[in-house]
C-alpha cells in the first residue's frame, strides 16, 4: 500500500470522494503539521496547535495512481484561498498537498503547475506542497462523518456550495 496526505478545509468533506474511489483502502480524518503531540479536535479548531485538518489515505498503486488522487483533491478545494476553505477559516483549514516521497512531490508540483496554466482560476494557486509530518487520527466521532451524520454532512455540503456561489473566483463556470 502507498500512502497520501491531503489538507483541504474541513476533513469531514474530504473523506467521501476519496473513500468511494476504487483502489483506496483506507481514509482517516486527522491532524498534521503542528507542534503539539496528539492534538484534539477542539485544540486544532481553536487554531492553537499549528495543525491542519487532513485526510490520510492508503491506496493500491496497482489500481490507481497518486496523480489520480491529485485530480480528486483539486476538485474538493479552492486552491486560491491560503487561509481556509469555503466557510472554514484559519490555518487549520489551509490547503496543503503533503508528500511522502520525491515522486509524490514532483507529481504535486507538476499538477499544481498544470492547474496554474489551465486558466481555470482567476487568482493564483496558493495550495502549498509540503513534506508530510506526523499524522494524528481524529477522534472516532470524526471518522466517516458523512456516514455517521448524513443530515449534518448534507448541510455542510450545501453550505459549501452556497459559499462558492456567493464568492465565485472561478473562471469559465
Amino acid at each position: 500500500m502507498e500512502k497520501a496526505l491531503f489538507a483541504g478545509g474541513c476533513f469531514w468533506c474530504m473523506v467521501q470522494p476519496f473513500e468511494e474511489t476504487d483502489g483506496i483502502e483506507k481514509v482517516v480524518s486527522g491532524y498534521t503539521g503542528g507542534w503539539l503531540k496528539n492534538p484534539t479536535y477542539d485544540e486544532v479548531k481553536m487554531q492553537k496547535t499549528g495543525h491542519t485538518e487532513a485526510v490520510y489515505i492508503e491506496f493500491d498503486e496497482r489500481k490507481l495512481s497518486f496523480d489520480t488522487l491529485l485530480t480528486i483533491y483539486w476538485q474538493q478545494t479552492d486552491p486560491t484561498d491560503a487561509m481556509g476553505q469555503f466557510m472554514d477559516r484559519g490555518e487549520s483549514y489551509r490547503p496543503v498537498i503533503f508528500y511522502y516521497t520525491e515522486e509524490q512531490k514532483q507529481s504535486a508540483l507538476e499538477s499544481k503547475k498544470a492547474l496554474e496554466l489551465s486558466g481555470k482560476y482567476a487568482g493564483p494557486i496558493v495550495t502549498t506542497i509540503e513534506e508530510a509530518t506526523d499524522f494524528y487520527p481524529a477522534e472516532d466521532e470524526h471518522q466517516q462523518f458523512y456516514k455517521k451524520n448524513p443530515r449534518l454532512y448534507a448541510k455542510e455540503k450545501e453550505e459549501r456550495k452556497a459559499w462558492v456561489e456567493d464568492n465565485k473566483q472561478v473562471n469559465n463556470e
